[in-house]
């Protein structure tokens, strides 16, 4: 079983443009849709259309309208009850992929409400294959929440994954020499800002075919301690450092309507394909492929696996490897 963690989940709305956003401008809509959403929900959301037996953790109140959605969609949860509502997210997709999000910070969490998510957690553990810990954090929880849960979650027999940013992720970080998790997948700006290298630089050399300074960043990391690292490059593909080796994964053609959930759906692939016993490069291969299915479909809907074409994602070992440099 793989049980998602979501500690600041929301009601994605994603508003749908004929056109191109224009600021101060008054815009037509042509789509609106709302869906239970927070990047750990969609990864459940993603595994449950595999046939994925998944469970979703995340706070929410007994009557929140969240929770009706989740029964709606169809996915097991565990919540743990706060006051107040959870927050709605707002995505705004124009007719060629861009996305503009508005994201609300999500409703304060106490102590005692932040302990019953973590007991939730390291008890749901106990029957996992993977915990995937995924998103912001709301107010009140400190930055080294993470960091703290795969602590706890060391002596565990289950993977690890966290996808996260900013302070939460630079505590992650920090703390791999105690505990690090089996799996972090940050995009190109979240590499930058845990290396100290340019964002710019990472996605413009990506862009042109030159993994190389990806794989120099997130081998850094490796160093320090972390175990898997997957960089997800949007149009790009995306890189797969670990302490055996390194591959790139390039992005089949598509045509982009909108990128909310394709990282949570790349997150979902490579948990899928883990499940299964893939190899790295397998791993890495299914995780582009759900990326890209899920930038391919509109609002914030996520692939099924019929949607999932594994041959149209080319897959390199990138040199030096460890054992080779």
């Amino acid at each position: 079983m793989i049980v998602t963690v979501t500690p600041n989940p929301s009601i994605d709305r994603t508003v749908t443009l004929p056109g191109t956003l224009t600021r101060g401008a008054v815009h037509r809509i042509s789509s609106v849709t709302d869906e239970p959403g927070g990047k750990g929900v969609n990864v459940a959301r993603a595994l449950g259309l595999a046939g994925v037996d998944a469970l979703a953790v995340l706070p929410a109140a007994d009557d929140d309208p969240m929770l009706a959605a989740l029964r709606a969609a169809g996915v097991p949860f565990a919540a743990v009850h706060v006051h107040g509502a959870v927050r709605t997210n707002i995505a705004i997709t124009e007719d060629d992929g861009t996305t503009t999000k508005l994201n609300e910070p999500g409703t304060a969490m106490t102590a005692d409400a932040l302990s019953a998510l973590t007991r939730s957690v390291v008890e749901a553990a106990h029957r996992a294959d993977w915990i995937v810990m995924s998103g912001s954090l709301p107010p009140g929880v400190p930055a080294d929440w993470y960091a703290e849960v795969v602590a706890q979650l060391a002596e565990q027999d289950c993977r690890v994954a966290v996808d996260t940013s900013d302070a939460p992720l630079a505590a992650l970080a920090a703390s791999f020499g105690r505990a690090a998790p089996d799996l972090i997948k940050p995009n190109a700006e979240e590499l930058a800002g845990l290396t100290g290298a340019s964002a710019q630089e990472l996605e413009d050399a990506a862009a042109a075919g030159d993994p190389g300074p990806v794989v120099d960043a997130a081998r850094q990391l490796v160093d320090r301690g972390a175990r898997t690292i997957l960089v997800t490059l949007g149009a790009a593909g995306a890189v797969l450092v670990d302490p055996a080796g390194n591959w790139l994964a390039g992005s089949p053609p598509i045509t982009p309507r909108s990128t909310v959930g394709a990282g949570d759906s790349a997150l979902a692939g490579y948990v899928r394909a883990a499940l299964s016993g893939a190899d790295a490069p397998d791993r890495l291969r299914m995780a582009v492929a759900y990326g890209s299915a899920a930038a391919a479909l509109p609002g914030s809907a996520l692939p099924s696996p019929d949607l999932i074409d594994l041959n149209a994602v080319p897959v390199k070992v990138i040199s030096p490897t460890p054992t080779d440099s």
